[in-house]
């Protein structure tokens, strides 16, 4: 609805200060025509907002204007109260100040959706914890996050690999939460990197300022990051035949990301290239896994479910395990 596109645009404005057309149209998933007309639609109601066309233009409200908005509807409502405090929140020491945060905006909510609260509550809950955790402790956090919001230097102790240890002194630009597991993303001569706070053995706060990078974006540089990591593992493809009635439960198996693993999928067949026997309805689709070793782990304990058609390396190794797990159960 148009109203709550002109509610959003005046919290941008109010929020971010001066912000481009383009960037308000991408935001709002409108048009940059109609972010001029959103413009004058609200310059028209008596609200202090204007744009500038041109090369440093851009769209914004005068300083002095500030409104206190509360207009939440009510789907936007129960969104709010099914937030939870995230465990690395928790970790960060800042779980306190938020629950007080949501605790004040739900009193600024009229009563008629504060009624909602109890009934999200009870409806969904969000557990960012993963079933098992090998990230160990992480008790130089608070100092680093202190250096952060500082922006001062950091002198870091960090155990990359294999129990050596190095020293750096380095500009803390942001932390990131990756599941459960945190990362420092810091500058060293320039360069930024990333330390798995994990591995810092220690961190001490100094009383040199820095000064941050102005187009240095936290979110773009992990996002870039991750996608550059992704591009570079290394990968094993395997074609599989694989039995019907395992189809199902392939997620839990090779995880949530499945579906990202395999890049081809042949319809069932009535045999084919198998060496099995009774294989009728049997797919064939080929996987990626990072190696021999890995794709091997994985299929073990799938036992005849599963059928390695290539690469003959791989077929060959389950085969040579196999007959180990059957030589140490033999009974003589």
């Amino acid at each position: 609805m148009r109203a709550d596109r002109l509610l959003t645009l005046l919290i941008l404005l109010q929020t971010r200060g001066r912000m481009p057309a383009r960037k308000l149209a991408e935001e709002l998933e409108v048009s940059e025509r109609t972010i001029y007309r959103d413009i004058l639609a609200l310059s028209t109601a008596g609200i202090p907002v204007y744009a500038e066309r041109g090369p440093g233009g851009g769209c914004a409200l005068l300083e002095s204007y500030r409104t206190n908005l509360t207009g939440l509807n009510e789907a936007e409502a129960r969104a709010l109260f099914m937030l939870t405090i995230p465990a690395p929140l928790t970790e960060l020491g800042v779980s306190k100040e938020l629950k007080t945060a949501l605790l004040k905006l739900s009193a600024a909510l009229p009563a008629s959706r504060r009624k909602e609260e109890e009934r999200s509550r009870q409806r969904i809950y969000l557990d960012s914890v993963p079933w098992s955790s090998e990230e160990g402790p992480v008790p130089h956090l608070q100092t680093i996050y202190q250096a952060i919001w500082q922006d001062r230097r950091l002198h870091l102790v960090y155990s990359p690999r294999f129990g050596t240890q190095v020293e750096r002194l380095v500009d803390p630009y942001g932390l990131v939460a990756k599941t459960d597991i945190w990362y420092l993303v810091a500058a060293r001569k320039n360069i930024m990197r990333v330390y798995r706070i994990a591995r810092i053995l220690e961190a001490h706060l100094t009383a040199e300022p820095f000064e941050r990078l102005l187009d240095f974006d936290l979110g773009a540089y992990w996002n870039q990051r991750c996608t550059d990591i992704e591009s570079l593992r290394p990968t094993y493809p395997v074609l599989l035949r694989i039995a019907p009635e395992l189809i199902p439960h392939l997620p839990h198996y090779f995880g949530d990301h499945f579906h990202a693993r395999y890049i081809q999928v042949s319809p069932p067949d009535s045999g084919g290239r198998s060496l099995l026997r009774s294989s009728e309805g049997w797919i064939t689709l080929t996987m990626i896994f990072e190696s021999l070793e890995a794709a091997r782990d994985s299929l073990l304990g799938l036992g005849r479910a599963v059928e390695v058609l290539d690469p003959i390396a791989l077929r060959m190794s389950l085969v040579d395990f196999a007959k180990q797990i059957v030589a140490g159960y033999a009974v003589e």
